[in-house]
């Protein structure tokens, strides 16, 4: 008997010791994009130009298994003051509740388009649709909860001051809500139903919607969207019965040797509003085409040549043509 008891004493302390406690940790982050770039655009008055895009400096930190935090600078160019200006763009504190629940709340990540532009993977290069016509901002002030209902379908629900990174307070203390829902088809297919609404005293609400499917295999990847701003100019700025909708298309084939191929199609449009002959963001209206390539040199460091035209719906206008190297290095 005792020897029966001494084995399982010196099983349950291996067992015990085995089994360390949570040590809370933390690490630093970059991120940077820069590009080199040649603008073909007639009239145009620069023609080349080096230029620091964007430059990401943060720290994340997880205090135990379920609760972390992460606080990331977004440094970039800026039209008014210095060269460039620093925001907070992300101070966010996360709480897994269970696997199947986690809230998010502080200046959080928006889960409008983080799916499609992880997807499309050159953010670096160019935003994604949703991203570049401004229907809304990559991160803002709020709170959203993340749902796992089930092996294939997610939900999120979202109250956000609904400005942006860079101007968090609603003067008028009227929020966005929203949801979303991702349901994946397969394991290579899946889908994303976004809305929202924010109200406004000068106008009726701004109402946001899009929907997108995304297709992903091993050397293949395949996107579609499409999005509509109703009551605004932007995502932020309300104006009674202006109108934007849109679609995007891009496809990426991966080769050998860290590289890949692509092409994106843009289509951005405004409404005619009453008594008028042309569409109220007629100088903005157009086609966009991106063709391009990616060579990822190491991790944490990839270069993309591409090249872009704008095709402006207003005919007095000059497409806009442009040849650009990107860079992009990270930890």
């Amino acid at each position: 008997m005792k020897k029966i008891l001494l084995f399982l004493f010196i099983t349950f302390s291996i067992n015990g010791f085995s089994q360390d406690p949570f040590e809370p940790n933390g690490s630093p982050h970059f991120k940077v994009f820069w590009n080199f770039h040649s603008d073909f655009t007639k009239d145009n008055s620069q023609q080349s130009a080096f230029e620091l895009k964007r430059v990401y400096l943060g720290y994340k930190y997880a205090f135990n298994e379920k609760i972390s935090a992460k606080i990331t600078y977004d440094i970039g160019s800026n039209s008014s003051g210095s060269a460039y200006t620093a925001y907070v763009k992300i101070a966010q504190l996360d709480w897994k509740m269970n696997p199947k629940l986690k809230f998010s709340l502080g200046l959080i990540g928006n889960k409008q388009f983080n799916d499609q532009e992880s997807l499309w993977g050159y953010r670096y290069a160019f935003k994604g649709f949703l991203n570049e016509y401004k229907f809304g901002a990559s991160a803002d002030l709020g709170f959203n909860s993340e749902f796992t209902l089930s092996s294939k379908l997610k939900m999120n629900l979202f109250v956000f001051n609904g400005e942006g990174y860079k101007s968090l307070q609603d003067d008028n203390g009227y929020q966005r809500i929203g949801t979303s829902f991702i349901y994946n088809f397969s394991d290579k297919i899946f889908g994303k139903i976004y809305l929202d609404s924010h109200p406004s005293k000068d106008a009726d609400a701004i109402t946001n919607s899009s929907i997108f499917v995304g297709y992903k295999e091993s050397n293949f990847r395949l996107g579609v969207e499409y999005g509509k701003i109703k009551n605004g100019r932007t995502y932020k700025n309300a104006d009674q019965n202006h109108n934007r909708d849109g679609y995007s298309i891009f496809a990426i084939k991966s080769l050998k040797n860290n590289f890949e191929i692509y092409a994106r199609y843009d289509s951005i449009n405004s409404n005619i509003l009453n008594g008028q002959i042309t569409p109220w963001n007629d100088n903005n209206d157009g086609k966009l085409f991106v063709i391009g390539s990616e060579h990822e040199v190491t991790k944490g460091v990839k270069f993309n040549l591409n090249y872009r035209v704008f095709d402006y719906k207003n005919p007095i206008i000059n497409d806009k043509s442009a040849i650009f190297l990107n860079a992009e290095f990270k930890i």
